[in-house]
């Protein structure tokens, strides 16, 4: 809730007019709650977790031969059935954990100094903010996943996640409540040590969850937009992570892959790539096996 009354008040605070966001900005929020804005943040995830993934979805269900050039796993076909059954347990984790989680870290958000008020940031600011909190979450997230790797850890908690081998978008939250408790750690400590406004961080939930949901998403088209962004893992990066399983020790990063080169944890993936680079203009040798969700690989006797 803003500490003015009227637009008069609050330009005469800021000493100069408000601008035009500023503005509405002001009429939308001047008698709210800064509370009732933060649980804003319930339906914004709701919203994402339900359309994010759905045009890719309907395309796979639809018009599977179309995006078929494009799936990184062609051999692995869900049906509309099992899309509806992974968005129903997302939605249960969401209602149960996602949401109550919500609701309660609000005196967190309080504390770290994370405000509703003018002046609205600047598009350089909020820019700058959302590099922090994207780098210092890729960093965290990338330790605690690998945490989760390790035999209890996966065998307790992360195998929930991983029984999507070929994953899709709406798969993206789909985890064991622990999990969703521990990773939401990393996404909470950029906002805690960089501190800003209410939209920053309805931006930054709402960016990190569709990042998450296309790297989800099974697919790797060649005009996404995210392969322009310098060391950005996308689809392809971390459906490998999915296809090896439990056994994977490699790429491990959530956004991006510079942790996974500075610790040695992609060299499984690049081994991978590199030998597909060799076998792309061969014939397939006798020694030479195709999987049964379409990647290849050599047997060894």
């Amino acid at each position: 809730m803003l500490p003015w009354a009227t637009a008069a008040e609050a330009e005469a605070a800021l000493g100069r007019a408000m601008t035009a966001t500023e503005a509405l900005w002001f009429r939308l929020t001047a008698a709210t709650p800064d509370y009732y804005l933060y649980c804003l943040n319930i339906l914004f995830l709701l919203v994402v977790f339900t359309l994010a993934p759905l045009p890719v979805a309907l395309l796979e269900l639809r018009a599977p031969r179309a995006v078929q050039p494009y799936k990184l796993q062609p051999r692995v076909r869900l049906t509309r059935a099992e899309f509806l059954r992974c968005y129903r347990d997302v939605m249960r984790i969401f209602f149960l954990v996602i949401g109550p989680l919500q609701l309660m870290s609000y005196p967190a958000v309080k504390m770290v100094g994370i405000h509703t008020g003018l002046p609205l940031p600047s598009l350089g600011e909020i820019g700058a903010q959302l590099l922090v909190y994207f780098l210092v979450e890729d960093y965290l997230n990338y330790w605690l996943h690998r945490l989760l790797h390790g035999e209890w850890g996966y065998q307790k908690i992360h195998r929930i996640h991983h029984e999507y081998t070929a994953p899709i978008g709406f798969a993206a939250p789909y985890a064991h409540w622990a999990e969703v408790l521990i990773l939401g750690i990393p996404s909470f400590t950029g906002p805690a040590i960089a501190p800003g406004h209410m939209i920053t961080l309805w931006l930054w939930i709402m960016l990190r969850q569709m990042e998450a949901i296309e790297t989800h998403s099974g697919f790797d088209f060649p005009f996404s937009l995210t392969k322009y962004i310098p060391f950005y893992g996308g689809a392809e990066y971390h459906d490998y992570h999915h296809y090896v399983g439990g056994q994977s020790q490699s790429n491990f990063a959530s956004v991006f892959t510079y942790c996974d080169y500075l610790y040695g944890t992609d060299r499984g993936y690049r081994f991978h790539k590199a030998y597909l680079a060799k076998l792309k203009d061969l014939a397939p040798s006798d020694g030479e096996k195709e999987d049964a969700n379409g990647f290849s690989y050599t047997k060894f006797d």
